[in-house]
């Protein structure tokens, strides 16, 4: 009886991975990141990430004719914004990520870079005069608002220091020695450049971090009054303000004045009225070819109202509410002073910014050239919002606590 010899074994055939075996890998991953979140973290991420798309939209429609007029593409100033995004979307979600110990460690080192970079933007030659106000630096072919870095600097430093101070709130005097100093020197730099409106919004920051901190009405209302009387003196000591404010006083009735400085309000109310109700499709405004000067920016509320109609610009209202509801709900799940202050001075930036920006295409405010935000053009101010609502979501991500006020 013969034996065969064995065979040689033969080597099985690489077989391609299965991806049913591939995905709890990813799932894994996935869960690790955003393992921990909670309702509030997605409420406002989702929010934040909707705006930023529908204000990359309205960018393209408000921008093509003007960016086809200097570049001969009609999509020229939405690629800049969609970098701009690019880059603020992942520092938002790096922010996210960070340990809240961070902002406090690097607050105060914060706070001295912004009013550095502001300081050189008045008193050298690297700051840039646009429209009238001295608020750009440039740093080679690079050049960005240091004002708009001096909000998150002082989100983030108010925060700190007045949770340290959270026990002697009802003695002024331990509030106005380290936070009336250095605020007040943030925005006489951002004044001496001209630019009333963010020195509003630096204002807005300050009064509502002290609101949400407990300091009682009353004492706001000193610093309130002063603040106050300083713009009123602000608003006579510059003839091209004094001129804006007084054209806007006479409701833009007179025929120099429409050629003049009521040209942009007047367009931009035109265009909200005939917008009507569905407003006239994306993409067919009539202001936007050269009519309404920054339709892209400052007035891209006025393009909102007369593409999408009064229910588009109803849409846009409750997105913010919904934003604000976000930050409210972040504030009161929280026990920990500082995110609720700091929270708290965020919720104030953003919300006093859209209303001023808002009130000024209705015409209730004269001309203050604030940017709608996280919708209008503009990459500084895009950039440090989405900043800024990173260091929220990562005073979100901390557990609820079974303590915390509702």
């Amino acid at each position: 009886m013969t034996t065969s010899p064995p065979r040689p074994r033969q080597n099985p055939e690489p077989r391609e991975p299965d991806r049913r075996e591939q995905s709890p890998v990813v799932m894994v991953a996935v869960r690790r990141i955003f393992g921990s979140e909670n309702g509030n973290f997605f409420l406002l991420l989702g929010t934040t990430l909707f705006l930023v798309v529908f204000g990359l939209v309205m960018v393209l429609s408000s921008s093509s004719v003007e960016s086809f007029k200097a570049t001969d593409d009609f999509f020229t100033g939405f690629l800049r914004q969609a970098l701009f995004a690019l880059v603020g979307i992942p520092l938002m979600l790096i922010a996210a990520r960070m340990p809240t110990v961070f902002w406090r460690r690097w607050a105060g080192v914060a706070m001295m870079i912004a009013i550095g970079l502001q300081f050189l933007v008045v008193a050298t030659n690297l700051g840039v005069e646009y429209n009238g106000n001295r608020n750009w630096i440039l740093l080679g072919t690079f050049s960005f608002q240091p004002s708009e870095l001096v909000k998150v600097a002082l989100v983030m430093w108010l925060g700190v220091i007045v949770a340290k101070r959270i026990d002697v709130l009802d003695d002024w005097r331990q509030l106005v020695r380290p936070i009336g100093i250095v605020t007040g020197i943030a925005i006489a730099l951002v004044l001496i450049g001209g630019d009333l409106g963010t020195a509003i919004i630096l204002v807005a920051i300050v009064l509502g971090t002290l609101f949400f901190a407990g300091v009682r009405l009353r004492f706001l209302a000193v610093p309130a009054i002063l603040m106050a009387v300083a713009a009123f003196v602000l608003t006579f000591s510059g003839k091209s303000r004094l001129d804006r404010i007084l054209a806007w006083q006479s409701g833009c009735v007179s025929d120099v004045d429409y050629s003049g400085l009521c040209w942009q309000p007047l367009h931009g109310w035109w265009a909200l009225a005939s917008g009507g109700m569905f407003g006239v499709g994306l993409g067919n405004s009539k202001a936007k070819w050269s009519w309404l000067p920054e339709a892209d920016n400052d007035f891209i509320f006025a393009i909102i109202g007369e593409e999408l109609g009064l229910i588009g610009a109803i849409v846009v209202l409750a997105l913010f509410v919904v934003l604000a509801f976000s930050f409210i709900r972040i504030i009161r799940g929280s026990n920990d002073p500082v995110a609720r202050i700091t929270v708290g001075a965020v919720l104030a930036w953003i919300l006093v910014q859209a209303f001023v920006n808002i009130a000024v295409v209705l015409g209730l405010l004269p001309v203050l050239g604030v940017p709608l935000p996280l919708i209008s053009a503009g990459g500084s101010a895009l950039v440090t919002t989405l900043f800024a609502i990173g260091i929220v979501l990562s005073y979100a991500r901390r557990p609820v606590s079974a303590r915390a006020p509702r």
